[in-house]
């Protein structure tokens, strides 16, 4: 969850705060995020934790003179080169267009990618997207769960309490699961929680819809970062699953997968519903060649 700032929830001189691997290379052990925040500010220089824009370039060079000992030219230069402006494109170049007398590999790999692409062109994923996020409208009950702990979302009046079944169930026969408790995520930030970096958690919504949330990394917010807290939390990548489409048509979302089919040129071979009928049925519905079918869930469907 980058770009977050903490607050003080907690005595900064607690050492047990500070991440550290119980198992390794997986979680940490429990620590209250607010507290390890205030740890890493009580560290931190001034301009370190300043939102403000950076200082003016001569200033820059003067500090890099005095840190590394060298001369001001040397600075100057060291900030011409190393800049991150440097470092993009110039935004002029076409990427999709590359030449076919390429040399290098990874060219001809993106190449290969893009002509695949068209092959496979996704079609109504707009269409799609429109209708997730009308029902996100629509259904908007939530909970997250940390530690015992199901946080609610409760903005409004038609959202439900999505937890209170779990909870009755676990309490119910003496399942195991015991001091589960319920609260409205409106009334905490990040900060309260007190979590392990690398630990799976749940996020679930439309009622049963549950995702696995693992934080991974933690830090302070930083003048780089976006600073608009209505965009928060901030979207950075959403993988896109490729819709296998129909052999024949190659439009249509694959509905059926067959094997051994002697119809087909190769195993298994993928066809929307009405490219499916055409090639193995008559007109009276009998069936025609040797061919084992069956109905297909499509990934991408869920995008």
């Amino acid at each position: 969850m980058a770009g977050c700032s903490s607050s003080s929830n907690g005595s900064a001189s607690q050492r047990s705060d500070i991440p550290e691997y119980e198992t390794p290379e997986l979680n940490t052990r429990l620590l209250h995020v607010g507290t390890f925040g205030d740890l890493w500010k009580e560290r931190l220089r001034e301009a370190e934790l300043s939102l403000q824009p950076e200082a003016p370039a001569d200033e820059d060079d003067a500090a890099l003179v005095q840190e590394l000992g060298c001369t001001p030219e040397v600075a100057a230069e060291l900030r011409a080169v190393c800049r991150i402006d440097a470092l993009k494109s110039s935004g002029k170049e076409d990427t999709e267009v590359i030449p076919e007398d390429t040399s290098l590999i990874t060219l001809r790999i993106r190449q290969k990618a893009l002509t695949r692409r068209k092959e496979t062109i996704t079609v109504d994923r707009a269409c799609r997207q429109e209708t997730f996020i009308y029902e996100m409208d629509l259904y908007k009950s939530a909970f997250f769960y940390f530690e015992g702990v199901f946080y609610d979302d409760r903005r409004y009046p038609e959202c439900r309490d999505l937890s209170r079944t779990i909870i009755e169930w676990a309490e119910s026969r003496e399942r195991g699961y015991e001091n589960l408790q319920a609260a409205k995520m409106e009334d905490f930030t990040f900060n309260d929680l007190n979590i392990k970096i690398g630990f799976p958690y749940l996020y679930c919504h439309q009622g049963d819809c549950e995702h696995i949330v693992i934080i991974t990394d933690i830090r302070l917010i930083h003048r780089d970062d976006c600073l608009d807290r209505s965009l928060y939390p901030l979207l950075t990548k959403k993988h896109w699953l490729w819709t296998k489409k129909c052999f024949v048509c190659k439009m249509y979302t694959a509905r059926w997968v067959t094997n051994d089919d002697s119809l087909a040129p190769e195993d298994p071979s993928f066809f929307c519903d009405v490219c499916f009928r055409m090639l193995h049925y008559d007109a009276e519905g009998k069936k025609l060649g040797e061919f084992l079918a069956y109905p297909y869930v499509d990934p991408g469907i869920f995008n």
